[in-house]
This record gives structure tokens, sequence and C-alpha cells, in this order.
């Protein structure tokens, strides 16, 4: 029909009964309140399913006359006044947990990060990062920790993401209108809009900065869509993630640089800086910059700004860091490095890596301007500080700074109302008090099998549901046939949910190998396709538009749930969100993780399948490694090895020997009540184990307890009587480094063989410190008995003294006498490390000799 179209959106009005609905929509603690976003359902279920359950757009789209006949009906204002009540409590009595954290009254914690993963109504993240991110505010929320975010808001968010006939993967990116999202500008008292700038190559960019609540804390969002910007800077922000490498430089400028600006500009004067992952790495160099503009050398506004800076990496591979080229951080930078008072040479330094050659390295920036540095697993952490081993040369990777603190996930937001209800009935509400009480939650095992039981096939049917509509609507729209929907949904039954179910759901990128279950594609026919034992795969993910291996993956999977041999027995679903994800580790019986060992920096989905009794099969890597204990779960344990083809090789065959011998027997012991009693003890301990050890609330503790507190006090350390410290630090650095070429020791004695027990053990050395002192260095003894220095227990300390200058050659004499405290074979090592008081971490300088 010819004509223009012409768009209407008519808004109702909101009866004053229901006034603090908007509220509500405006407060991302709907996206962990089930109650509350139950409360927009209610009101039109089609409409809240059609708007994405986005409460801000319901609002808007909703009937007058449903909110009218609303506010008159007594059961809906019941609920209403409930959550109302609810609500107000939680912002004025932060949930109390089990030895919770806690910060000083003055400090406060800023958080950056490139991505937010609240809810799917509010698109700014693309993944696990996200998702880790926005969990950690909730739990720091949650906590009434001092807290602020600092984020980019995008216009464009991750892909929806659809699978066609061939099962190409089609990636589709929609705008989001800011008036939709849980965000205001930030004002000035004046009542204008907060903007800051950021210089760009002859130009300076605008950047607004929004707000959204998340109960007790703030996000804060910068925004460069402006009209004052150029099209090309108004495009900054525009996309998650998007565009080339010119794009990212530009959005970690403005994240990182912008951020500290924003922060500022709001009048927060944060205590501890939090670089979650080299994205915001930039935020360095502004405070620095900022320090130097007072008066203070670089060096030692760099030590005043790592002093109080924690930084997180995710990544476990090379590949995964940011790393621009040394021209374009020189045409980007060309007019922030005099404010440095830095030349050329020694800016690019701070992002040298010197294991990766050249170009300017984020996370060797954030490293180098930060004190405290984690993975986020214990295996994590060691591949971190194996990765990161070259910023510390000298020091074994096991005893540089960087240690690690496992993920967890935000429990009201991914234990399923179900459990929540049962916990009610069986454990009391305090059960919300005693996430990380992990004797608390043995009290599990109260709860009767029969009633456990029934939550798991109620949450099964409800993902079998999920699945079965989304499948429906791929395939029709893919133009299939009704007969054949029928057989690819033959065994997908929710009125029947006893056919045992494994989920696979994640990013597809080729180290996660999501094909590994179809190494040997005839064994695993004949392991599913038992009459009496059937199984089905549910896989769901997406790949990066720019990773073609990863779409190859989908693809694959795609064709083989084309097979007749498989037919209804594996599917890809498409449009893996938040809350397909959701339903898949509610429902499935078996959460499947096979990554390639040591890749998985963490991994969370297990977490969340874990804590709603869905039991994991998984490659002993990431958190995996440290949740699994021999009965709650099931381990692949990797096969390490230089050779990838092997070890894919064998830890199939491990996976398809757990299949045959042991998942599948369990799950089909049926016993007179009709389901495995073994399989929900089995169930019951997986969750006892993993819900008290992987919940936010731990992590974010821990945080606390290892970073935040030691940051916020060694940030006053350093920063008193005008940057007394900061300037000590950065002098005493220069110097060890000048004199430690020169550095060594020489033992004096005659090094024993044999000792009697009871005997004194006295060993002196002659210590050439090159211009150094006594008291500038540690001289330390490392005792193992009956082993070698290498194996995993911790060797015991004995620090040497000095006795002043030795006879001849100016070297210091250091003496230790100990006298040994059991008899057998002791091997002991010396070396000789810098010290300093004021060091965050004894082995900072990354300097060290062994004897």
């Amino acid at each position: 029909m010819p004509g223009s179209v012409f768009s209407l959106e008519v808004n109702p009005k909101i009866p004053a009964k229901l006034a603090r609905l908007s509220e509500l929509a405006n407060d991302l603690w709907y996206s962990w309140d089930r109650p509350t976003r139950e409360l927009f359902f209610r009101l039109d279920p089609a409409l809240w399913d059609a708007v994405g359950h986005n409460p801000k757009v319901f609002l808007r789209r909703v009937e007058e006359a449903r909110l009218v006949e609303a506010s008159q009906d007594r059961v809906f204002l019941e609920s209403y006044y409930r959550i109302l009540s609810a609500y107000d409590t939680y912002l004025l009595e932060p949930v109390r947990q089990h030895d919770q954290p806690t910060l000083g009254h003055d400090d406060l914690v800023a958080y950056f990060c490139a991505e937010f993963g609240f809810h799917e109504s509010f698109p700014i993240y693309s993944g696990g990062l996200g998702i880790l991110a926005g969990d950690h505010c909730k739990a720091a929320s949650d906590l009434g920790i001092p807290f602020v975010a600092v984020g980019l808001l995008y216009r464009q968010g991750y892909f929806s993401q659809t699978i066609d006939g061939e099962g190409n993967q089609l990636a589709s990116y929609t705008d989001s209108d800011f008036a939709d999202l849980p965000v205001l500008p930030v004002l000035q008292d004046d009542g204008n809009e907060v903007k800051v700038e950021i210089e760009l190559p002859g130009r300076v960019v605008m950047a607004k900065l929004w707000v959204a609540r998340v109960g007790h804390i703030r996000l804060y969002l910068l925004d460069t869509d402006l009209p004052e910007n150029s099209e090309e800077d108004r495009g900054i922000t525009h996309r998650l993630y998007g565009g080339d490498i010119n794009t990212r430089i530009k959005q970690e400028m403005v994240l990182g640089i912008g951020g500290v600006r924003a922060l500022r500009a709001a009048g927060l004067h944060p205590t501890v800086w939090h670089i979650n992952e080299g994205h915001a790495a930039f935020q360095i160099l502004e405070r620095a910059r900022e320090l130097v503009a007072q008066g203070l050398d670089f060096h030692a506004a760099l030590e005043a700004t790592a002093a109080a800076t924690v930084f997180t990496t995710h990544t476990p591979v090379p590949a995964g860091h940011d790393i621009f080229p040394h021209e374009l951080m020189l045409e980007y930078f060309r007019d922030f490095i005099p404010q440095l008072k830095l030349d050329t040479g020694a800016f690019l330094a701070l992002g040298h890596k010197p294991a990766e050659g050249s170009g300017f390295n984020q996370t060797a920036l954030a490293v180098r301007g930060s004190r405290y540095q984690n993975g986020v697993s214990r295996i994590h952490g060691g591949v971190s500080s194996r990765m990161m081993v070259d910023l510390w040369p000298q020091v074994p990777p096991d005893e540089n700074p960087m240690t690690y603190v496992t993920n967890g996930v935000h429990i009201p937001t991914f234990l399923a109302q179900e459990w929540m209800d049962l916990f009610d009935s069986y454990l009391g509400g305090e059960w919300r008090n005693k996430l990380s009480d992990a004797a608390f939650w043995h009290r599990i095992d109260q709860i009767p099998d029969h009633l456990y039981w029934s939550v798991r096939q109620a949450l099964k049917s409800q993902m079998i549901n999920h699945v079965r509509e989304r499948l429906a609507h791929q395939h029709r729209r893919n133009g299939g046939s009704e007969a054949h929907l029928d057989r690819l949904l033959r065994y997908l039954d929710p009125l029947d949910p006893s056919i045992l179910m494994v989920g696979f759901a994640r990013r597809f990128a080729t180290y996660k190998r999501a094909t590994l279950l179809f190494e040997d594609p005839e064994r695993l026919r004949r392991i599913i396709s038992h009459a009496e034992r059937p199984v089905v795969f549910i896989f769901a993910g997406k790949a990066h538009p720019a990773d073609r291996p990863g779409q190859d993956l989908i693809r694959n999977i795609h064709a083989i749930a084309h097979q007749p041999e498989f037919e209804g027995k594996v599917h890809m679903v498409e449009g893996y969100d938040m809350g397909l994800a959701r339903a898949l580790v509610y429902g499935v019986d078996v959460w499947l993780n096979n990554p390639e060992y040591p890749l998985e920096a963490s991994g969370t989905s297990g977490e969340k399948a874990g804590i709603n009794g869905t039991i994991n099969l998984s490659v002993l890597d990431g958190w995996w490694g440290e949740g699994y204990d021999g009965h709650n779960g099931w381990a692949i344990k990797p096969l390490k090895t230089v050779d990838p083809f092997r070890a894919r090789q064998e830890e199939a065959n491990s996976l398809y020997e757990l299949l045959e011998e042991q998942v599948i027997p369990l799950y089909y012991q049926a016993g007179k009540y009709g389901y495995s009693t073994e399989w929900v003890k089995k169930s019951k301990h997986s969750m006892k184990t993993l819900l008290p050890r992987f919940n936010a609330a731990r992590m974010v503790g821990e945080y606390v307890n290892k970073f935040y507190r030691p940051a916020a006090r060694q940030g006053v350390r350093v920063t008193a009587e005008d940057f007394q410290g900061a300037h000590a630090l950065a002098q005493w650095k220069e110097r060890v480094q000048v004199a430690w070429p020169g550095v060594g020791i020489t033992r004096l004695d005659q090094a024993p063989a044999r000792l009697q027990f009871g005997q004194q053990l006295r060993i002196e050395l002659a210590v050439q410190l090159n211009g150094l002192q006594a008291e500038d260095v540690r001289v330390e003894c490392l005792f193992r008995h009956h082993g070698d220095l290498r194996n995993r227990e911790q060797p015991r300390s004995y620090l040497f003294r000095s006795e002043g200058e030795a006879e001849a050659g100016g070297a210091h004499r250091f003496v230790l006498n100990l006298e040994p405290e059991t008899c057998g074979r002791i091997d002991y090592k010396i070396r000789i490390y810098p010290y300093h008081e004021l060091l965050a971490h004894p082995h900072e300088t990354g300097l060290m000799l062994w004897l």
C-alpha cells in the first residue's frame, strides 16, 4: 500500500495507587527480584514478552484500563505493597551475610568495565565478562559496600542471533532508545547535563554522563552520541566491541580517561579503583596525569595511582589482550604524553610486554599501574602468573603478585524461584543471610527427596516448553514442514520430562570445543539411542561475527542435528540470551563443559547450573578445578600434553566413558518411587557444596578482604603528608633498578653435607650491594624438608641479618644461624630481593637473585 507510515505511541496515565511502579522500573533491582518482574507480567503477560521483559517500555504501552483495574484489585495490590515493602527494606537495610566484609566509612570503590550484564532488557553486554560485572555490582549492592561502577552506554549491545536452514549464524543489531532503558542523565546543580571532554587527535570529544540505579549502588555510563560531536565521534559508543582498532582505542579512551573525569564531575572521590579487564587501563594514565598536574613527577604519580588500584584479568590466552600499535598510540596520545612529562620511549614502555614484542599492551599497562592483580580461578591465577612472568622477570611465577579470586554467581538472579520457595519452607528465610556459610547448606539433606525431585522436574518441564517454542519458531521461519517439526520435537515433551537431557550453552569459541561430543559419531549414536535410556543434547550459544571457526562449530552441530540418527536428540537452539540461559541452567539434568585445558579462565555457567541442582560434567579447568570433590558431578581429567589432537581424542574418550558407565546408568536407576534416589543424592550434594562456595557474595567479600581494604590502606600510606611515600618509593625503585645489575651473592662458609640433630647451621654470605644499603634488601633462606624446592608444599623462610661490611671487596656480611627442627634430608636455597616497607607486595619490583 503506498503512502508514508507514521508511528505514534499512546502512553497510559498510571493511577496514583500504582505510582511507584515507575520507581521499580527504573531500578535494576528488578533484574534480580523475580516478584517485581512477576508484578509486571501479571498485568499483561503477552505485552511483557513482546517488550522483551523491559519494565519501562511495558509501562509506556500497557492499557490504562488494565492499570486502573489492577489499582482496584485487592489481590494485585497486596502483591504490589508486599514488593514495595521488600524494596524499601532492602534499600534501608543491606542483607547481612555470614562474616560480611566491610570498608572504611570514607572509602569508595570505583569499578570500571567495558560491559555490564544485568538483564536482557538492558543490552549493554555480550557475554561472560558482562554478566560477571553485573553480578559483582549486584553483590556489592546486597552487601552495602560503598561502590560505583563505570562503563559505556551503547546504542547497540551485542547482536541478536538467528540460525538459518543451513546452520549459518545471522547477526542483527538493534539500536536502543535510551528512553527505554533504566538510565537518567546526570545533572549539575543548575540542572544542566554533566558532560566531560576527552582529547582526541585535533579535536575534543564530548561524552554525556548517564546513571543507572542498581539497588544501593550506581552505575555511571558515558555516551558520545551528541550533536556537538562529529558523526565519526558520535559513533564511538555506538556498538559494543564494534568497529576496527581505531574505534577500539577511542572506546577505551572514553571509558578509561572519560570515566575518571566523569566521576570527578559527579563529585565522587574513589579510594579504590578496580579495572575489570584491560579495556579500562587508560584510567591509570588519566589519574597519573592529574597528579603530575598537581606537581608530582610521573614516577611518584604512578606509585600513588597504582597503590589504590586493583586489576582483574579474565583472559587465559595472549591473543585475548588488547595490543595497540605504537604509531596508533602516539597518534592518539600525542597531546597527552607531554602532560605526563614523559618522553615517547618512557610512555610506550608502560605498555611493553617483552615476551610479545612490539605494541602497547593494555594488560601490561594495567599491571604496571596497579598493585593488586588477580585471575578469576585458582587455575587461571596460575596461568596468568605465568603469562605475566616477563613483567616480574626474576621472580618465580608462583611468587609474583598475580593471585586469584574465583568468580561466583549472584544467587538471587540465578537461583530459580521454585528453589527459593522450597528453601523458605524447609530452611527458613534465614538462608538468604547464609549464602557463604557452608555448614548451613547441609540442611538441604532435610528436604524430602520426592519434593526435591518434583522441583527439578517442574523446572525441566518449563525449560522444555521454552526450548520447544524457540525451535518451532526457528524451524517455521526457515520454511520447515510441520511433520518434520513433530519429528524434531518428539523427545521434548513437557508433560513427560523423564528423558535425560544434557545442556551445553556458552560462547562458541574454538577452545571451548563445542563439538568434542561428536568426535566419534558412531559411538555417540550407540550411547544415546538405547531404547530404554535415551539422551537429548541441547546446544545454544553465539560466535563472534568475526569468528569464522566459531560459526563453523554452530554449522557443524546444526548439520549433525539434522542427520537421521541424531534427529530429535541433538538440538542447536538460536537466540542465546540471558532468558534462554536461565531456562537451560534451571532445567537440564547435566551441564556439559569441555574446554581445552587450561584455557577456561573461570566459566560461571556451570556454577549457575550447579546451584539449581543440575549436575556438572566438565573438564577440570576453571572453577570446576576447585568445585569438583569427587561426588558432586563428573570430571573429565585433562590430558596435559602439547599435542592438542591427542588431548582431544583422549578427553572425548573420557567423556564417552563417563556417559556410558556413570551418567546414564545413574539417571535411569529408577527405584520404587519412579526416579533415581542416587541421582537426587548427587544433585543435592552438588547444590549444597557449590552454592556456598561459588556465589557472588563470597566473591565480592574476597575482593574486599584481599584487595579493596589493602588498596585503600596502601593508597593512604603513599599519599599521606603530601605524597611523601609515593616520592620515597619512586626514588627508591629508581635507585634499586640502577644498582641491581651489580648486586651479587657469595657464600663465605663451607656448606656442610651433614649435621647432628641439635647442632646449629651457620651460613655466612658476602653480598655485593653496589651502592644499596643493607636495609634495601632481604636476604632469605628457603628450607624444605624431605623434598625439593619445586613441590607444592610451601618452604619455610628464614631471614639473614646484616653484620656490616665483610673484610674484602666492600661487600656486606649477612649471617643466618639456624637449628633444624627435624631429622632427615633438608633442601635449601638462598636468595636476595629488594625490600621497602611501603611495598604492597614483596616482589612487585620483579627483581630477585639466587645463590
